[in-house]
């Protein structure tokens, strides 16, 4: 026997969500938002970026690109991620059912605070993951003024 269930439209509103997001990041979409041509198969790794006691965190996700193949930049308090993910070519085009993963150049930045060490910049690629902790600023001390 077959129950019976109200629709309810709010319950699809996350799967649409994802698939206009899908539908902009579609390579089609994309040709707007860069200026050079070699930007045409860039990628965006998804990164997690968060404070800590001493230092902030920038976490990215890159399996399958060779750590050799990553750079990290520091320039006018911008810290930029790049690299690229080569394609494989051992597959022929024919036999793939489905091609999902991107490939290419990336290129994220991030705008640091100001007085950033960029000597005291740690970066590690471990698992496919990179992981750069970029020390906080040293605070300035407040000076209590003593009135004479």
């Amino acid at each position: 026997m077959m129950n019976l269930v109200k629709w309810n439209p709010w319950r699809e509103m996350p799967t649409l969500q994802n698939r206009i997001n899908r539908m902009f990041d579609d390579p089609f979409f994309r040709i707007g938002r860069f200026t050079d041509d070699d930007s045409l198969g860039m990628w965006n790794p998804a990164v997690d970026l968060y404070e800590k006691d001493d230092h902030f965190v920038i976490k990215a996700e890159l399996p399958g690109v060779d750590k050799n193949d990553i750079k990290v930049d520091l320039k006018d308090r911008v810290l930029t991620l790049s690299g690229e993910r080569t394609y494989d070519n051992e597959v022929k085009e024919e036999n793939y059912y489905r091609k999902e993963r991107s490939y290419g150049k990336f290129q994220r930045a991030f705008r640091l605070p100001a007085d950033v060490d960029s000597d005291k910049i740690k970066a590690e690629f471990k698992d496919g993951v990179l992981q750069v902790e970029v020390p906080k600023p040293e605070q300035i001390k407040a000076k209590e003024v003593t009135i004479h």
